[in-house]
């Protein structure tokens, strides 16, 4: 027999989400009986063992599901599957705690009474923060890998600037002020992207260093201003750090 999602032509598994947070229990309860298999793979992660329908572990994920599908919001930039993942081991390692069946999972978090915080609410809480440093790590991830794809065009790769990385700190920021001045002047910013190469001999009448030093740490010099011209948030936060020292 055709699945709901199915005859719904099939909607991904976020917009399917978006009907359940709207009421449409069909929507939600189709999702519950999809998703089994996965839910109990993720419980199964944790517990280190097979899990049956006739398991508490495999309840509390599926609650644990259910929950994540109505709170989900898919604005803040990932899948369902990946903030499902979060609240699922998150509810999974509360369980085996208070049960003491896994000592080696107790996270030894303390909550202050004065702070009259409930314990499903701080559970909410830590997952929302768990789910919101996943989402750093991806888009760190992927501005990473767009960094290499714009090194290559440069001729450059990763192993480059790890092998010609000034050795020392005051080397290294000198490095990152030279490029700071080249990316603030126009002229030798469009001779950077448009020659793929530094503009030594323009640069050394506008920096207080050497043609040699210049040359030598010329790849690295060349990565940064990268960097700090383009939409990199998380590598330019690195760098901008560096420069107030």
């Amino acid at each position: 027999m055709l699945g709901f999602l199915v005859k719904e032509n099939k909607k991904s598994l976020e917009e399917t989400a978006m009907l359940a947070q709207n009421g449409d229990e069909r929507a939600l309860n189709q999702l519950l009986r999809d998703y089994q298999p996965y839910v109990k793979k993720t419980v199964s992660s944790v517990c280190k063992r097979y899990i049956s329908d006739s398991d508490d572990e495999f309840s509390i994920g599926l609650i644990a599901f259910h929950d994540a599908i109505l709170k989900f919001n898919e604005s803040k930039g990932s899948s369902l599957l990946s903030f499902a993942e979060i609240i699922i081991k998150r509810r999974i390692i509360d369980f085996l705690r208070s049960t003491k069946k896994y000592k080696e999972l107790s996270l030894d978090i303390n909550v202050s009474d004065e702070e009259n915080v409930t314990s499903q609410t701080f559970e909410d809480t830590l997952s929302v923060d768990e789910y919101n440093r996943y989402i750093d790590n991806e888009k760190r991830k992927e501005e990473i890998h767009q960094f290499g794809l714009i090194l290559n065009t440069f001729g450059l790769k990763f192993s480059d600037l790890i092998k010609h990385s000034p050795k020392h700190e005051d080397a290294r920021l000198n490095a990152i002020k030279v490029a700071n001045i080249l990316v603030e002047d126009k002229e030798l910013l469009q001779y950077l992207h448009d020659t793929k190469r530094l503009p030594i001999k323009l640069l050394e009448k506008k920096v207080d260093v050497s043609r040699k030093t210049l040359e030598r740490n010329r790849k690295y010099i060349i990565a940064i201003a990268l960097i700090l011209t383009m939409d990199f948030v998380y590598l330019k936060e690195y760098i901008k750090g560096r420069l107030t020292e």
